[in-house]
């Protein structure tokens, strides 16, 4: 009989685990087909992490945020599902914004677009963002995860739609 304390010990390692397996297959690039391209929409979005110790917020707002920006790039009919694996994110520190003023936020992952149907990856795209981390206010009091997690989604939108969700402004961290 497996005593309870060593059983939730074990039952916390398996989900532990397997909350950090990755959920994409893997495997080189793939574009969308054009006609895809043009009237996909996103259903939806799973995400897994490369690291243990991550704060608590990174999976939520990083799938909220990349739903946002795929809302506003890939707006027709015919669902497709996301897999997402963030293999690195790194923001800059505030204490770091509040002496230098300035700074950026890292990620690097990879997104999968899935045919919910048949389960076939149709779009992989392997991607790469940094963006400016705002002066030393934006820098001390913003929010570190929704900068990158939106600055991922609109690399994904550019990538796989060829469509930038966002005008050029302030409120838009993408360059070009």
């Amino acid at each position: 009989m497996i005593r309870p304390a060593l059983f939730s010990v074990a039952a916390f390692a398996v989900l532990a685990t397997a909350a950090c397996a990755p959920v994409i297959e893997g495997g080189p690039p793939l574009d969308l087909p054009p006609g895809l391209a043009e009237t996909a929409s996103i259903g939806t979005i799973t995400l897994s992490t490369g690291w243990l110790q991550a704060e608590d917020d990174v999976g939520e707002t990083f799938m909220e945020e990349v739903g946002e920006e795929m809302r506003t790039c890939a707006y027709g009919t015919w669902p497709l599902d996301l897999r997402l694996h963030i293999e690195d994110i790194d923001r800059e520190g505030r204490l770091t914004m509040a002496v230098r003023g300035h700074g950026t936020h890292y990620a690097r992952g990879t997104a999968e677009l899935v045919d919910p149907r048949s389960g076939t990856v149709v779009g992989r795209y392997p991607l790469e963002v940094e963006v400016d981390a705002g002066g030393r206010v934006a820098g001390l009091f913003g929010d570190r995860q929704m900068i990158v997690a939106e600055a991922f989604g609109r690399a994904l939108c550019d990538a796989a739609f060829s469509r930038n969700p966002r005008r050029p402004g302030p409120h838009n961290a993408t360059r070009g």
